[in-house]
């Protein structure tokens, strides 16, 4: 049993945790009011049935970050390609084991079949992460077995109510996180554990199964815990993972890690600080703001130009306005229209309408530019372009999208696929040990990822193939002997390589070896065989014309 006072301690840190963070959350509430406005609820309160933009008149940011959040997936995660391949760290590319290589193609797909397994909830938990990381800089991505232990599962969790510390070398190892289940839940999700006064809410006098409990998740590593003896059993493993009781201060669970359960992928971080932020969305929150003031002047007098404000002629008028389309507006006869009219609209200058609407066109360019979808469109090749049009085109396309994804592929892919291996890895998803390929024993096993951008940086190596087979087929003429200069054999692995080809469908160096010796075998046999039938069709023609030719000779 954890005595209180532990508990309490617990509870403090992360207390101080979200305390620090408080101008930060003010910050997220801002942005979300302009970017992300169904999220809009890290200071105030938000639901369902609200209009989440009636704060708003423009829609154009709430677009662009809507577009920008799915192509993150896209490029991240794209579902025409086979987005993550397992690799060797220790040997990388040049590993070249095949049956190893054969074994990491197997492990893969069934990594894969877990992950987009439906009851998995990864598509929805990242989808929901990728715009958070859009508007936001950051995601909280949990990944655990589900309760039944027979699948995985990912959680995507409200910034709200996450608050995080890094270790020393910049890792993120602490994470509190508030929870709200409801009565009935708690009890469900731990029968038994709960505080007598939760049951309560269950069976008691004044039932209230749907009411919120408080819970703090708290997970920290295990030599913070100060060594205690929790629940019998001394930790020995990394982390220690407990479930608490706010409102009663009760521990209803404490059990130990072999992994961080919880993915906080960071954008763009800042040096002394564990958060970090969205470098689109503080480029863009200026213009957001300025956008959505253009606009609404523009209605403003859009509405004053279709639907002037009106001069009435004091006491002339017998009804009310009915300013619209059909209506009626009686006037005292006996006025005298030479004294004006009695009823006319107010001149306004509506010369300044078009000059403002170029002005929001300029700031949605600017939108556009600060989420970078002016630069997520990979280039188009032509059949006239040459190799080296291709190949700088290319290039180009990688310096602009490169800073972009890359952070974000180390963070969040490698750092989901890693912990989803070491996870499989412990339930016995991969099978036994010891069907594990001799060369792959010891190593540790890393991601490759395919991508857009992937496509586009492999997609050098095929130009660069091109070129040399260019520069090649010009010095050819004058110099024969420069063929000798390339290695084609490596430069044509490295292109199948690079153009994706499985490695199921290619043979080893040392089986394409072996079957060249085969062929050069086969052609001198077939060669010598053609020899000897050429002797033998000789010899038998000799043999025809003999007789005809000595007569001859004797003649």
């Amino acid at each position: 049993m954890i005595p209180t006072d532990d508990i309490k301690a617990l509870v403090a840190q992360g207390d101080h945790l979200f305390g620090k963070r408080g101008s930060l959350v003010s910050m997220w509430q801002e942005i979300a009011e302009q970017f992300y406005p169904e999220r809009a609820d890290f200071t105030a309160g938000c639901t369902m049935s609200d209009e989440f933009a009636d704060h708003l008149s423009s829609s154009y940011p709430l677009m662009i970050r809507r577009d920008f959040g799915n192509s993150l997936g896209t490029m991240l995660r794209p579902n025409s390609l086979d987005w993550f391949a397992m690799r060797c760290k220790g040997e990388g590319d040049d590993y070249d084991d095949q049956q190893g290589k054969a074994w990491l193609e197997w492990a893969t797909g069934v990594q894969k079949r877990a992950m987009y397994d439906r009851r998995s909830l990864f598509t929805r938990a990242s989808k929901e992460a990728d715009h958070d990381t859009a508007t936001f800089g950051q995601h909280v991505k949990s990944i655990t077995l589900n309760r039944a232990a027979d699948g995985l599962l990912y959680r995507c969790w409200h910034l709200r109510d996450c608050a995080w510390a890094e270790s020393d070398e910049g890792v993120v190892d602490t994470m509190h996180r508030k929870w709200k289940p409801t009565a009935i839940d708690l009890t469900r999700i731990f029968p038994g554990k709960v505080h007598t006064k939760v049951g309560d809410m269950l069976t008691g006098a004044n039932k209230n199964p749907y009411g919120e409990i408080n819970v703090r998740h708290i997970v920290i590593p295990a030599d913070r815990a100060n060594g205690i003896d929790y629940m019998g059993k001394r930790t020995n493993v990394p982390f220690v993972s407990l479930f608490i009781d706010v409102d009663n201060m009760h521990v209803m669970e404490v059990v130990g890690r072999a992994y961080f359960e919880y993915i906080v992928p960071r954008w763009q971080t800042i040096p002394g600080s564990q958060y970090a932020v969205s470098p689109a969305t503080i480029c863009a929150l200026p213009d957001a703001r300025l956008i959505q003031a253009m606009t609404y002047t523009l209605l403003e007098a859009g509405e004053k130009a279709t639907n002037p404000p009106m001069i009435v002629a004091d006491g002339m008028l017998r009804s009310d306005l009915a300013i619209y389309a059909g209506g009626a507006t009686y006037v005292d006869p006996d006025y005298d229209e030479r004294m004006g009219e009695v009823l006319r609209p107010l001149s306004s200058d509506k010369s300044g309408l078009p000059f403002g609407f170029d002005m929001v066109q300029d700031q949605r360019m600017m939108l556009r530019e600060a989420f970078y979808l002016d630069k997520l469109t990979l280039p188009m090749n032509t059949p006239e372009m040459t190799a080296y049009e291709v190949s700088q085109r290319v290039s180009d396309y990688i310096r602009q999208a490169a800073p972009i994804f890359e952070p974000l592929e180390d963070e969040d892919n490698a750092a989901v696929c890693e912990a989803t291996f070491d996870i499989l890895m412990r339930a016995g998803a991969f099978g036994s040990y010891d069907d594990i390929p001799q060369s792959l024993k010891g190593e540790n096993i890393g991601f490759r990822f395919e991508s857009p951008l992937h496509d586009a940086i492999e997609r050098q190596k095929t130009s660069r193939y091109s070129e040399a087979q260019q520069i090649l087929t010009a010095t050819m003429p004058v110099w024969p002997e420069a063929v000798a200069e390339i290695n084609f054999k490596e430069a044509f692995r490295d292109v199948l390589g690079a153009a994706g080809v499985p490695a199921k469908w290619r043979n080893s160096e040392e089986d394409a070896e072996a079957i060249v010796e085969q062929q050069k075998e086969a052609a001198q046999t077939q060669q010598l065989l053609a020899t000897m039938q050429q002797g033998a069709d000789v010899a038998k023609t000799m043999g025809e014309v003999a007789p005809g030719g000595l007569e001859a000779m004797a003649a």
